[in-house]
């Protein structure tokens, strides 16, 4: 497979990027006039009718700019699960959604509408209360649900490993874009910082690390792009492959994280600075589910027991 994006998917990339850096809060309705939330809903449903590809970059800029809604809780997570009068209304901006995996649930003070699984489906969640908790990254709050029953069946559960996969694979992607922003910033206060007379970048103590960081996010980058190409074309290795990129890009974020904390000294450490809201962002993609242990062990059993492991 070719890893690298097409014209078009770079083109958006640029438009992400510019939209995101003017608009860093974007209401889900703008969202929708701009097309992001129907990139992968089909043409006569009021969607784009393109695929996981295209939204994958749409996850990696959100993460760059800590993107706070429903994004990755209704594109990423829920919407294949939809009726397609639903991926109807999401693709126009009209609902958003969440879906309910554990006790703790993401995006829920954002997303209007929340999935629950239940015996043999997913079902709509009706007559609940929510709860939103404080959190460290306050851009993604968790919160619980409490009461209610379940409604209407969305899909079946059939439908759950699937969605586990795309799940990964846009967390991997965001953790790309969140990694890829605190380098930036990193070698952008190396280069002007000086001691001694010459910048700091300079000196090996913070080079070398921020050459790593690079090395672990490129490598992170490959293995999220080949999850969402797996994904995209319903490739039977997404169920090895977002595992394994989503515990790589993880990883690769807190350390680019933690990295350039470092590369910026006392100011690195300060509540002001964007630093530390991508780098809860990056513990928080993860912890999200399973750990980067916990997913290892889960590839290393299929790759070693085979398919059935």
């Amino acid at each position: 497979m070719d890893a690298s994006l097409t014209a078009e998917q770079e083109e958006l990339r640029a438009q992400a990027r510019s939209f995101l850096a003017d608009t860093p809060a974007p209401e889900w309705r703008r969202l929708a006039e701009l097309g992001w939330t129907g990139v992968s809903v089909p043409e006569e449903q009021g969607g784009a009718g393109l695929g996981f590809l295209e939204e994958a970059v749409l996850f990696e800029e959100l993460g760059r700019a800590l993107y706070h809604g429903p994004y990755f809780s209704t594109v990423g997570l829920v919407l294949p699960a939809l009726p397609p009068a639903e991926q109807a209304a999401v693709a126009a901006g009209e609902a958003s959604w969440t879906l309910a995996l554990g006790p703790l649930v993401c995006d829920l003070d954002t997303a209007a509408r929340v999935a629950v699984v239940g015996g043999d489906g997913i079902y709509e969640l009706e007559g609940f209360e929510r709860e939103v908790l404080r959190t460290n990254d306050e851009t993604r709050p968790l919160g619980v649900v409490s009461g209610g029953e379940a409604g209407r069946r969305l899909a079946g559960s059939g439908a759950l490993p699937g969605l586990r996969a795309r799940a990964f694979a846009a967390l991997a992607l965001e953790a790309c874009g969140v990694g890829r922003r605190a380098l930036e910033l990193a070698v952008e206060y190396a280069s002007g910082r000086e001691q001694f007379g010459r910048p700091i970048g300079s000196y090996q103590a913070i080079a070398h690390p921020l050459a790593t960081a690079y090395m672990e996010l490129e490598l992170a980058r490959s293995l999220a792009l080949w999850a969402a190409w797996c994904v995209a074309v319903g490739d039977g290795q997404a169920r090895v492959a977002a595992p394994a990129a989503k515990a790589q890009a993880a990883e690769a974020a807190v350390r680019a994280c933690e990295r350039a904390i470092q590369t910026h000294g006392g100011i690195g450490f300060t509540w002001e600075h964007v630093l530390h809201r991508l780098y809860k962002r990056a513990l928080g993609i993860q912890s999200w589910e399973s750990s980067p242990a916990q997913l290892r062990a889960e590839v290393a059993a299929h790759l070693l027991d085979g398919e059935g492991a």
